[in-house]
Parts: structure tokens; C-alpha cells; sequence
């Protein structure tokens, strides 16, 4: 079962992914995130990344219909997205999956790295909104090298997705942790 702080932090990401705003996510809301990514810079539509972005997305989607939607009416609310977060930690390979396949299309220059710009376009992308992340990617770069590699990426993105521990810097991967 999620933490007090799970369900904190990942209320704002379900908000994030609910592109109509009426509680719940379906498939249209998917359809709508798989488009935001589109507009990544890496994200060219027709490319192979492009096809690896929307079967991510649209997989991820499916696996939460799949795990949460109990009614059978294709909505997901954000009980039953928290039910797929509490299989995540089984599901690891995934999880790294997915960040591979992120790290590709927010690495704009396609230099191995992810800039603090980058990230704030992650965070942007996600969103679906302008987002301030000032001081944020400090919080993340590891190893104080001034940019995320794909290890750092693949740590942080699990950390955020699976960790209920606040102290880990993971948690700020997708924008600012609101206050309580």
C-alpha cells in the first residue's frame, strides 16, 4: 500500500496525466500525454524514438486499465493508479525500461546527458504547464557534475516512482514536492 508520502507526491503527477481534469484517467489522457512528448525536440514524429514514446506511454496506460480499473468502464481513478504503484517495485525492469526510453527524448543534443534545461523540459512535459524548477536538477545531480547521466536518470526515475522515503532525491525528478 502506498505511504502518506506516495500518495502525496504522485497526486500531482496523477493531475499531470489527467489532461481533462475530471478525476480520472482513460485513455484519452494517455493519447493526450503521448502528444505533449511529441513535442520534444528528440520526440520527431515518424522516428523510431517516436514509436518507442507512444508504445511506453500507451503500455503504462494499459497496465494501469489492467491493474486498476475495477469498474470496467476504462477509467482509472487515482486509487486505482495507486494500485500499480504498489506493483512497481516487482516490476523494476520497467520501471528502468521507461527511463531509458525518457532519457532518450529529453536528451534534446543527444549528448549523453541531461542538462539542467533538459529536465526543466521533462518537468514542462509532464506537466503539461510551465514549471519553475530553479534549484531542482542540483538536487538531483548526484555527482555534482552539473548534468544527469543515464545512470543517475535510471536511479532517480526509480526513486521517484518507487521510493517512499523523503530524503531521496529521486522524489524531485518531476518537479518540486509540494508542501503538505
Amino acid at each position: 500500500m502506498a505511504s502518506a508520502f506516495q500518495v502525496h507526491k504522485l497526486k500531482g503527477m496523477f493531475a499531470a496525466f489527467d489532461a481533462d481534469g475530471d478525476g480520472c484517467l482513460c485513455e484519452d489522457d494517455f493519447t493526450a500525454l503521448v502528444a505533449r512528448w511529441r513535442r520534444m525536440p528528440a520526440v520527431a514524429p515518424g522516428t523510431e524514438l517516436d514509436g518507442r514514446v507512444e508504445a511506453l506511454l500507451m503500455g503504462w496506460w494499459a497496465a494501469l486499465l489492467a491493474a486498476g480499473n475495477g469498474r470496467g468502464d476504462g477509467r482509472v481513478d487515482m486509487d486505482e493508479f495507486l494500485g500499480l504503484v504498489d506493483e512497481l517495485p516487482a516490476r523494476v525492469a520497467e520501471v528502468t525500461a521507461t527511463a531509458d526510453t525518457l532519457f532518450d527524448a529529453v536528451d534534446a543534443n543527444g549528448d549523453g546527458r541531461i542538462s539542467a534545461d533538459e529536465h526543466r523540459t521533462l518537468v514542462e512535459t509532464w506537466n503539461g504547464r510551465p514549471v519553475d524548477t530553479a534549484g531542482v536538477c542540483e538536487r538531483l545531480d548526484l555527482d555534482g557534475d552539473g548534468h544527469l547521466d543515464r545512470g543517475e536518470f535510471a536511479l532517480l526515475w526509480s526513486q521517484f516512482w518507487i521510493s517512499d522515503d523523503p530524503a531521496e532525491p529521486g522524489n524531485w525528478l518531476c518537479g518540486r514536492i509540494p508542501a503538505p
